[in-house]
């Protein structure tokens, strides 16, 4: 079988600096071992795959998988997999706001030329970290409780846990250790004012450091809105200690905190499964 696919950059400000995502189309006839395998085979932080929609109000159906796991919601997955249907000439039911179907329900993704951004969904879980948890991601990232400003829940589908530190010169100088089994963790901290960006944002997990991540922004903005330590309009920086050059665009409606950002395809084709 022959799919549409799509390799799509996220979040760039020039070309290759967002996060790369990988996209399946028509993918209606492939398994989920098959959907597994692909992924794998990929090899990207998350690959999706298509598919029709279950109910009336949705647009399209997507399924997330990374190489090791599914997960219901992610964002920047959420922004490429919209642009892809695009692509295909999908026609939004809704002018202007397209809306996906996925694991944790229906989320709209509004359309601006080549910006797209979505509406950031509740977390699962809310909160301080608990104090085990929070050692153990002071031991990974060699840090100590004094460095910690804040900590909490940002799981709204891939299960991050925030840190915020003092500064964000603080998050780019962190040097992670290598062994850092099950470590999800979110790093944030203030700009300066007069910077282009309201604070740097560094996702880092067991083997990689993720270059430019929707779900977890859309958290930590739901997080320091929650505690006014940001107006309701402005730009996350995130991906410089990976040679990503990436830009998330927040703003905060009264509603919904919208995640977005330039979402472009570098790569269409096929793929046979």
């Amino acid at each position: 079988m022959r799919h549409p696919f799509f390799e799509i950059d996220v979040f760039a400000t020039t070309a290759f600096s967002g996060n790369p995502l990988a996209v399946v189309a028509e993918a209606d006839g492939l398994t989920t071992e098959q959907m597994r395998a692909i992924a794998s085979w990929t090899n990207f932080s998350e690959t999706t795959f298509l598919l029709r929609p279950t109910t009336p109000e949705a647009d399209y159906r997507v399924r997330i998988m990374t190489p090791f796991e599914e997960f219901p919601f992610a964002g920047h997955p959420t922004l490429g997999t919209a642009r892809a249907w695009l692509e295909l000439d999908g026609q939004p039911r809704t002018p202007g706001v397209v809306v996906q179907e996925c694991g944790a329900g229906l989320v709209p993704v509004r359309v601006a030329d080549d910006e797209l951004s979505f509406a950031t969904p509740p977390c699962l879980r809310a909160g301080p970290l608990p104090d085990d948890e929070l050692a153990e991601l002071l031991r990974v990232l060699d840090l100590s409780p004094q460095d910690v400003v804040a900590h909490a829940w940002g799981d709204n589908g891939p299960g991050w846990r925030m840190v915020q530190l003092s500064s964000a010169e603080a998050v780019r100088a962190v040097r992670p250790r290598a062994d850092r089994a099950d470590a999800k963790v979110g790093l944030v901290g203030l700009e300066e004012p007069g910077r282009d960006a309201a604070y740097e944002v560094r996702a880092i997990t067991d083997d990689r450091e993720d270059p430019v991540t929707g779900s977890l922004n859309g958290a930590v903005a739901q997080w320091l809105r929650e505690r006014g330590l940001v107006g309701s309009t402005y730009v996350a920086a995130q991906g410089g200690q990976v040679g990503r050059a990436g830009r998330v665009r927040i703003h905060d409606d009264g509603s919904d905190i919208w995640v977005g950002g330039r979402v472009v395809t570098r790569v269409r084709g096929a793929i046979e499964s």
